[in-house]
């Protein structure tokens, strides 16, 4: 009885699956499953269509890897008693095969292989290829969706971060009393040491002219200073001499 469904399950398959399937022996089979690769920002909207080959993988127009023919390879097993019991599953990439963005099949093998256990156990006893096919797409999808919207918080982060410290170029300190206080306090120190360095300045420029020139005194500091008996005594005296002075 087991054997009739894994033969009728796999002429099912193979209408569905023409150019995805490949016989490896009476139990064995491969089905080639192509995620649909979300675009990333900053890709164009039209992606030019493949248009070279180089060492199996292949490459657009712009020498970018072309990710729309990017496949993984889900093996399956039949056990004699399937399907009451899970096939024999494993995942691996197509030899030289353009791999998928985000996924490395090493490493991420054991997760997606796990992520069918609920599907496996809601469908045994019945066929279940097709709908662990249809899981494991979606789940390969999920991931490398998430892996690149995480991708895209960081670059978005690194970006506000490089675009705030490009602004801050263009923005003065927030001025608080604080900061006005120091800001006063410096200008006053400096307009001092610019008088005082002034001061001194012209001070050198006097003793390099000999010092100061006798200044005149006024009508009130001569009276304050009581020159002015003193001078008129002398004026005088300098007129009783010219009087006393005879023309020979």
């Amino acid at each position: 009885m087991g054997r009739e469904e894994q033969i009728e399950e796999r002429e099912v398959l193979d209408s569905i699956f023409p150019d995805e399937i490949t016989d490896i022996d009476e139990k064995s089979y491969r089905i080639a499953i192509k995620p649909e690769i979300p675009r990333e920002d900053g890709d164009e909207d039209s992606e030019p269509r493949t248009s070279t080959l180089y060492d199996g993988k292949a490459f657009n127009q712009r020498g970018n890897p072309d990710y729309s023919l990017a496949s993984l390879l889900l093996t399956i097993t039949y056990p004699p008693s399937y399907p009451d019991e899970p096939p024999l599953l494993d995942l691996s990439l197509p030899p030289n095969a353009t791999k998928p963005p985000h996924l490395d099949i090493s490493t991420d093998r054991t997760h997606l292989l796990s992520s069918l256990s609920p599907t496996i156990s809601e469908n045994l006893g019945i066929a279940m290829v097709f709908a662990l096919v249809t899981t494991l797409q979606e789940n390969i999808e999920s991931l490398i969706r998430e892996r690149i919207a995480t991708l895209q918080k960081v670059k978005d982060r690194e970006a506000q971060e490089a675009e705030a410290k490009e602004n801050a170029k263009f923005h003065g300190e927030k001025v608080t009393r604080e900061s006005f206080l120091r800001w006063r306090e410096k200008f006053r120190e400096e307009m001092e040491a610019r008088e005082e360095e002034e001061r001194v300045k012209r001070e050198a420029e006097m003793k390099g002219k000999g010092g100061k020139k006798e200044e005149k005194l006024t009508g009130r500091e001569l009276w304050e200073r009581g020159l002015v008996g003193k001078e008129v005594e002398e004026d005088e005296g300098l007129e009783e001499g010219v009087e006393g002075l005879k023309v020979g």
